[in-house]
């Protein structure tokens, strides 16, 4: 009796013993097949999950809108008062819903090349207005002609024009026209071949971003998604030194196995540059685990704070030497329009640059960048893309709308977030083929660990108290 029960006893520490040392097992070898698995699913190749999802997102994406309506227009003109805004927004509309075009394997170079459509529907049930509403805005065409034009006579010749079409420094437009284009009465009457349609997104609808060529991770799934060329270059020719150059993925996924301590790089054609983004925190979405990467003010700070930044800073008559932040000059990425961008409200920019606006409240929260990333994977799941755009102005002595003017204006013309998260359906669907199944594995691994080391303890216990016992 006494030796069935300490046979029993072992036998029980023994089984504790195997179900511990298979959990411990279980873990590095169930880590292989996940990697495996994982690095199988994430080439952009036919029949791969990544790719389904890589042509067309399953995520809708919206881009909103808020427009700064000018409050004293002719306050500025004549006095180069401050100028008074105030945001009218959201105005909603539903963009990269076109699955990409062009798409290209090159198996050589491991490499697929696509195009990718622009279009935007609008969405009038999110939207605070129809696109008829109307905002006294900048004038573009008349605020760009001193920039590209810089000739005395030429700008004299521009004057006459600009007065004949009874232009002013600012205007009335609907939304429609400003976001998407109008014919400006101004640049109809130039006597020379120029492009008289003027928005700030012109030309947008039927255009196509690209082409891009990216790494489909075939032969290093280390380099999946990152961008090989861009319009078939892989430097921009708008920058100096390593800050032209086109780095990362397009933000939509990042190589996987993402740690928390990587830089996160991407492109964004939208600010002709290469940018950056680091972790923040740990966020649940949809029952799925990610890690929130944001943009950090470190990347729009002035070389003085950030030397790495030196070769983003163009005039240094604007930025005062370069000491100015928070924004960036993409003139030449515009055919010489002084078109600057920062974060919405001037959001980790310099006091100088938001002190001429009234009406202006920089918020970290509704107005920062941030990509909320599937670290297994790699995907982005979430993200809120910011951005603003803005017009320089300057004092024109000879166009007469411009004269009265004593100061240089960064004038905001509207901000705009995109925002895109994965819907319920994709979020289940990858709940169960990707997180779940690891979580599944991993539960498994700890039970068969904890309850294998607890019978192994408990048994050999009771195994040396029933041999104490015999002894005594």
């Amino acid at each position: 009796m006494g030796c069935d029960r300490n046979c029993g006893l072992i036998a029980g520490a023994v089984i504790g013993a195997v179900l511990a040392v298979f959990g411990g097992i279980l873990m590095p070898v169930g880590d292989m097949i996940i990697q495996k698995t994982i690095k199988k699913e994430v080439v952009l190749e036919e029949g791969t999950i990544a790719f389904q999802n890589w042509v067309k997102t399953g995520t809708e994406v919206y881009r909103q809108f808020w427009i700064f309506d000018v409050q004293n227009p002719e306050e500025v003109r004549v006095n180069s008062s401050n100028i008074k805004v105030k945001q009218k927004g959201p105005y909603t509309y539903r963009v990269r819903y076109l699955a990409k075009e062009n798409v290209t394997q090159d198996p050589e170079d491991h490499i697929v090349s696509f195009l990718q459509p622009n279009a935007a529907i609008f969405e009038p049930s999110l939207s605070i207005g129809p696109e008829t509403d109307t905002f006294t805005v900048l004038n573009l065409a008349v605020a760009a002609a001193p920039h590209i034009y810089q000739n005395s006579f030429v700008q004299m010749v521009l004057n006459t024009l600009i007065n004949k079409s009874k232009s002013s420094m600012f205007q009335r437009r609907t939304l429609k026209e400003l976001l998407w284009g109008y014919t400006d009465p101004f640049l109809s009457l130039v006597p020379y071949p120029v492009p008289t349609t003027v928005g700030v997104f012109y030309p947008y609808n039927n255009t196509a971003d690209g082409v891009y060529r990216v790494f489909n991770g075939k032969d290093d799934i280390s380099k999946v998604g990152i961008i090989d060329t861009y319009k078939g270059r892989r430097n921009l020719s708008f920058w100096e030194s390593y800050c032209d150059m086109i780095n990362g993925t397009d933000a939509a996924s990042f190589p996987p196995f993402v740690e928390k301590s990587r830089v996160l790089q991407f492109f964004s054609s939208d600010i002709c540059r290469s940018i950056y983004a680091v972790f923040e925190s740990d966020i649940n979405l949809k029952g799925i685990p990610v890690y929130r990467f944001v943009l950090p003010s470190k990347a729009f700070a002035s070389p003085l704070q950030n030397p790495d930044n030196h070769c983003f800073c163009t005039e240094k008559i604007i930025s005062k030497n370069c000491t100015l932040y928070g924004v960036l000059d993409i003139g030449k990425c515009k055919e010489g329009k002084p078109v600057y961008i920062s974060l919405p409200h001037f959001l980790h920019a310099s006091p100088d640059v938001s002190e001429p606006i009234e009406g202006l409240n920089p918020n970290e929260e509704e107005h920062r960048t941030y990509l909320d990333v599937e670290p297994i994977t790699g995907f982005t799941l979430q993200f809120a893309k910011r951005l603003q755009v803005n017009i320089l102005v300057k004092p024109a002595k000879k166009i007469e709308v411009l004269k009265r003017l004593k100061r240089n204006y960064l004038v905001p013309i509207l901000w705009l977030n995109e925002t895109g998260t994965i819907g319920d359906e994709k979020a289940e669907m990858f709940r169960n083929k990707v997180t779940g199944k690891i979580g599944l594995l991993g539960l498994i691994e700890m039970v068969l660990l904890g309850v294998g080391v607890v019978m192994f303890v408990a048994f050999m216990i009771s195994y040396c108290a029933c041999r104490s016992k015999r002894v005594k």
